[in-house]
Order: C-alpha cells, then structure tokens, then sequence
C-alpha cells in the first residue's frame, strides 16, 4: 500500500490555493501531486477545519475516556466498596453513558483498580448447602 503524503505538503499545497496562487488542478501540476487529491484535501480541510491528516487510530474506540477515568476514580475514593452493577448506574444517571458490566470491569481494570474481599468482615453464620441436603458434620 502506498505511504500517504506527508502533513507540510499539505499544508503547503493549501497554504498556496488559500493565497489564490492556481487552481487545484494547476497547484496540482506544481507540487507534482494529483488533481484529485487536491480535491479530496481541500474537501477534508473543509470538513475538520485541520490542514493536516487525522491520524488512524486501528481497533475499538474507548467510550470511557478520561473524564469518565477521573469520575470513576473520585467514586471509589469517596467509597471504595462500590460494585459493578453500582459503578454502572452511576455511570448511567450521572455520565450518561450506558456500558455493560464486562466493560465496567475492564474499565476498572484499566484504572489498575481490583476487586477483593474484605478479610475484616465476619464469616457469614449461613452454613454452605450440600449436594444432598444431608447434614453436616460441623
């Protein structure tokens, strides 16, 4: 696949067509470029506002980015005992942002945060069922 046009002879190559010095297709000729990219830049400048290229960014796109990182984060530090399921409808009421739990746990993952058992609490009194219904030895 070809390599794009660097970002100066694009802004060069505009630069000249905004000080009226030729016509696409002449400016096309002069910076040895073809007319049709000249259109196409001219209509993405138009487009952005930006004379240099958007840079390709592969795969998913976040829809937790940094605000939301920092949010999250002022959460669990005012309360650290939040779940999933509460971190989730926070998000819902105050980001407005609709995420599942796998993606609350990869974004609380991401922070370096952890979900772990709190050793302080008691033991829960409510003996574990057996397979079949049978009495315990303990």
């Amino acid at each position: 696949m070809a390599k794009p046009y660097d970002d100066d002879l694009r802004v060069k190559f505009l630069a000249a067509y905004d000080r009226a010095e030729g016509t696409i297709g002449e400016l096309a000729a002069r910076f040895g470029v073809s007319e049709a990219w000249g259109w196409k830049i001219s209509a993405s400048r138009n487009r952005s506002g930006r004379a240099t290229r958007v840079r390709h960014r592969p795969g998913r796109k976040r829809l937790a980015g940094g605000e939301v990182e920092k949010l999250v984060l002022s959460w669990l530090a005012d309360k650290p005992d939040l779940t999933l399921a509460e971190l989730r409808l926070k998000l819902a009421e105050q980001a407005q942002l609709s995420l599942s739990l796998s993606a609350v746990w990869l974004l609380v993952r991401r922070l370096g945060l952890r979900l772990k058992k709190s050793l302080s609490t008691p033991r829960s009194a409510i003996p574990k069922p057996t397979v079949s219904n049978a009495q315990s030895s303990s």
